[in-house]
């Protein structure tokens, strides 16, 4: 009867290790997840009736349209190419010495708060070596100085931080802070990066180290 209680609480105690950890994936990835599927039409609606109500040009209007009504519900990566602006332009009520780092940390002010409460956060930053390997069929695309990616939980994440009221007013400052920039979506197809699968690898591969301390010796 002893050794039935010793194999009991043997088993629940191991029940217990892969528990905790399989409950900490589960947790993260529902955060991490937007289960909520595709923009919705009033979702869409809403979202081009605020960008129209900005004065955003037709053109760019319709193109924002069309990706917000091809939503697949999954995350995407921003990608972003930056020229920073060593003698950004004054803004009126802003100090008169800022400089484009200023601006940029003005600009972000709100924008990291919204960012993380929605699993999206910086995925690669880096500064550019000065050299343009390729430039084919784009005048101006020389001289990027920073290169950046934005994970972004789903296309409603992004409608729900740019039509924050606190974000819209701050973006002239982003924008002065640039001498140039272009920053457009990819949906990610191959993204061995995504840290679910490396929270589910390194999760397992510790309980598994642990399972064996513990357990393993027990068994031979």
């Amino acid at each position: 009867m002893y050794c039935s209680f010793l194999h009991a609480h043997r088993m629940n105690t191991r029940s217990a290790l892969w528990f905790v950890p399989a409950l900490i994936w589960v947790t993260f990835t529902y955060w991490y997840t937007d289960f909520g599927g595709p923009l919705s039409d009033d979702e869409v609606a809403r979202a081009v009736a605020y960008f129209e109500s900005s004065g955003m040009e037709k053109e760019r209007l319709d193109q924002f349209r069309t990706f917000f009504e091809e939503d697949t519900g999954r995350q995407f990566l921003m990608v972003n190419n930056i020229d920073i602006n060593d003698n950004p332009p004054r803004i009126e009520g802003f100090r008169q010495d800022a400089t484009a780092e200023d601006y940029i940390d003005h600009y972000m002010e709100h924008m990291y708060a919204e960012l993380f409460a929605r699993a999206c956060h910086p995925v690669f930053f880096g500064k550019g070596l000065g050299l343009n390997v390729d430039v084919t069929g784009i005048e101006g695309a020389e001289g990027w100085d920073t290169a950046a990616l934005l994970r972004y939980r789903s296309r409603r994440s992004l409608v729900e931080i740019i039509t924050n009221p606190e974000i819209g007013p701050r973006h002239e400052f982003k924008l002065a802070a640039m001498t140039k920039t272009i920053a457009y979506p990819v949906e990610v197809v191959l993204y061995p990066a995504d840290p679910r699968f490396l929270l589910f690898l390194i999760l397992g591969f510790m309980t598994a180290m642990i399972d064996i301390f513990l357990f393993g010796r027990r068994s031979r």
